[in-house]
């Protein structure tokens, strides 16, 4: 059946496009929405911008047709802006009759349901208003064209049972026919059936039909750290290989993400000279309440946000030191011979990012529209790696289910460029791991 959808401000602030994604339905605009959608034109950030946008997409069906009395979209629904009156606001109970933007749109709902003669819902990313339209017996709904599942996330590994002439097989020839459902770069853990003691471990590759060897990292390692287990060997043999453009990294707290994406950026760019410099990025989100503006100039006042990155690098640094390598140099000597960059992401639209690595740390606090902006900054010869926990998230307009990390895994999964690892063992130490667990 047919259905009418009331639209709220944060679904069109969140996708611009969304009203092209309700297939045939006829979708219904408030004009509050309009009126808090103009307050948001003006600011100098994605919320900004995909104001910006909506209003140019709604100019331009207002060019074709009255809004008022709607406009025919291309599926075979209707787009159409409804006025509120207050006549309207006495539909709601006495506690939601205050004259404020969400309770206007919650009005203009509840008037459309009685009036339609089709089923009305009301699409919002306001949990509490949510809430309250199913208080006033008002149909809500989340918007989740870009929500991927957090439960049945593509982990990027596979195990397979094999008999143990197969697996002797792998290690005696370098390789294994395999036959099968899997992706691209698929890490493949080989288990002889009836003794799981006798393992191998490799990477598909797709258009060969096969499991080839991992990457192996150097008996010295990578700026002096080493593979602590499985997992992280999976995610280096992805993270030093060249034809692998983009990599996903996802994993709680201490399971070495960051650590492993910037020892392997360092080995490429450094020693084998592959890339022209390291770029380490993060968005810009505190955990908690902000401390509000600092002094100094953009280096002192990015301080607080990049220290994390610096943290890591003086720790591979210390490495090197400890195994009788030079003396210990400072990030800051790597940024001045042009080794390393650290910035933020907020000036990353419009950039061209040619032939470097660039490491996109808690990319969880970015929305699925920031992540493709800024993979296609990517000019030729550059590898991204986004990394990040889906449960620690600190952006208020995404959840574990819709930020922009989960959204690249599922969407690149079967992508020949791209490779994805979960990781799930901490190795920080055994405290931080013991309070990812517990806490």
């Amino acid at each position: 059946m047919k259905k009418t959808y009331v639209l709220d401000t944060n679904v069109l602030l969140h996708d611009p496009q969304a009203i092209f994604r309700f297939e045939d339905n006829d979708l219904v605009i408030p004009i509050t929405v309009i009126e808090e959608i103009d307050r948001f034109k003006k600011d100098m950030n994605e919320k900004g911008r995909n104001a910006r946008q909506i209003s140019r997409i709604l100019d331009g069906f207002r060019a074709t047709s009255k809004l008022i009395e709607g406009v025919p979209l291309e599926k075979g629904g209707v787009l159409k802006v409804q006025l509120y009156t207050e006549a309207t606001m006495k539909g709601l109970p006495p506690e939601l009759q205050v004259d404020r933007g969400d309770n206007r749109i919650l009005a203009v709902a509840l008037e459309l349901k009685k009036t339609c003669s089709c089923p009305v819902i009301f699409v919002t990313k306001d949990t509490n208003l949510r809430i309250k339209a199913d208080a006033v017996g008002l149909a809500a709904a989340d918007y989740e064209s870009d929500k991927v599942s957090i439960d049945d996330l593509y982990s990027g590994t596979a195990e397979v049972e094999l008999s143990k002439d197969e697996v002797d097989r792998f290690y005696g020839q370098g390789y294994l026919p395999l036959e099968g459902d899997f992706y691209p770069n698929q890490c493949i853990t080989l288990v002889e059936a009836g003794n799981p003691s006798h393992t191998a471990i490799g990477r598909y590759n797709h258009s060969m039909g096969r499991v080839n060897p991992l990457i192996k990292v150097p008996k010295e390692g990578l700026w002096g750290i080493h593979p602590r287990n499985r997992e992280q060997q999976f995610a280096f043999s992805l993270l030093l290989d060249e034809n692998i453009q983009l990599v996903t990294l996802v994993g709680k707290a201490g399971t070495g993400k960051t650590l492993l994406a910037i020892a392997a950026g360092l080995t490429m760019v450094a020693d084998q000279g592959q890339f022209s410099r390291l770029l380490v990025s993060r968005p810009v989100f505190p955990m908690g309440r902000d401390l509000g503006f600092l002094p100094g100039d953009v280096e002192e006042k990015l301080a607080p946000w990049m220290q994390p990155i610096f943290d890591n690098v003086e720790l591979l640094l210390g490495a090197v030191e400890e195994r009788g390598g030079k003396h210990k140099r400072g990030y800051k000597e790597l940024v001045d011979m042009g080794i390393l960059e650290i910035e933020p992401l907020t000036y990353i639209r419009g950039r061209s990012i040619p032939k470097q690595y660039m490491i996109v740390d808690e990319a969880q606090n970015l929305t699925p529209h920031e992540v493709k902006t800024i993979i296609t900054r990517a000019g030729e010869g550059t590898k991204i790696v986004l990394t990040g926990d889906p449960y620690q998230i600190d952006n208020p307009y995404v959840d574990a289910s819709s930020n922009g990390l989960t959204y690249t895994v599922e969407k690149f999964k079967g992508q020949a460029l791209a490779g994805h690892v979960t990781l799930t063992k901490g190795e920080r130490s055994s405290l931080a791991e013991l309070a990812a667990n517990l806490l």
